[in-house]
């Protein structure tokens, strides 16, 4: 897609078993207004109700992955353009989170704001060398939302959250990937060609497992460890009965590559 502007601020589609979402207001960094806050939810709503999709890619047209608010169209009234634009961007990050398929994030140019939240919230980030990196909300006199303040401290602790939020200094995607904020580093010419790649990999997987590991891991910080094992008990034979599990066992035993259908 070329990295113009037109009257979609947002590009939904799928590929195969791939679900993909493009921020397309590049003009202005793909920064989010209540047009976009509004696409975004409607393509987290139809990504996590389509069964079909098994892997989900996040993206940003142009320059930017998602350089955070739009902060024109919240200097005219903003305390309700937050509230709308919050509520939306919301709700589409917890479908994220909910969805069964995994979630990667391809990021570039700026990361920024509530373009980190959206970046936090998919299960996996591969960035481009370059890219930069900025919670941001403090240097306009902002609290987090998109769920940063949730994610953050877990990832890369309570100390280093609070250097990220306070002080809203930028980083580069080097030390993303130190920090745990990013799974991998690529070449800028090379995003695209990783970004498929790693995604095609999580849609050929095992969706049953991959979905129950996912919510798994998200919800091992909320609970204790009998809990944990009483959970993966329960996952674990939930795939057991699963189509997948029959394949994968048998693929090992044969000594070939499982041909994972997600079911």
């Amino acid at each position: 897609m070329s990295a113009s502007d037109t009257d979609t601020p947002l590009h939904y589609w799928r590929d195969g078993s791939v679900a993909h979402i493009r921020f397309n207001r590049p003009s202005v960094l793909n920064a989010i207004d209540i047009p976009t806050a509004h696409a975004f939810l409607d393509a987290c709503r139809s990504a996590h109700d389509d069964a079909s999709v098994r892997a989900v890619v996040i993206s940003g047209e142009g320059r930017a992955f998602v350089a955070g608010g739009d902060l024109a169209a919240l200097a005219h009234d903003p305390v309700e353009t937050a509230r709308e634009i919050i509520a939306a961007m919301h709700g589409g990050i917890a479908l994220l989170a909910a969805m069964q398929a995994p979630v990667l994030a391809s990021l570039h140019g700026v990361v920024a704001g509530g373009g980190l939240g959206i970046a936090l919230a998919c299960d996996l980030a591969i960035a481009a060398e370059g890219t930069r990196f900025k919670l941001a909300y403090v240097n306009i006199g902002a609290s987090a939302d998109c769920g940063t303040s949730w994610a953050l401290p877990r990832l890369v602790g309570m100390r280093k959250a609070m250097e990220i939020a306070l002080l809203g200094e930028t980083f580069d995607a080097e030390e993303a990937l130190r920090l745990g904020l990013v799974n991998r580093v690529v070449p800028a010419e090379r995003l695209q060609e990783e970004t498929a790649r790693l995604v095609q990999r999580l849609a050929d997987g095992p969706t049953l497992a991959l979905g129950r590991l996912k919510h798994a891991i998200r919800a091992s910080h909320n609970r204790d460890l009998e809990a944990q094992l009483d959970a993966e008990a329960a996952d674990f034979i939930a795939c057991a009965s699963s189509r997948d599990f029959v394949e994968g066992v048998s693929a090992f035993r044969d000594k070939r590559l499982a041909g994972f259908e997600g079911r």
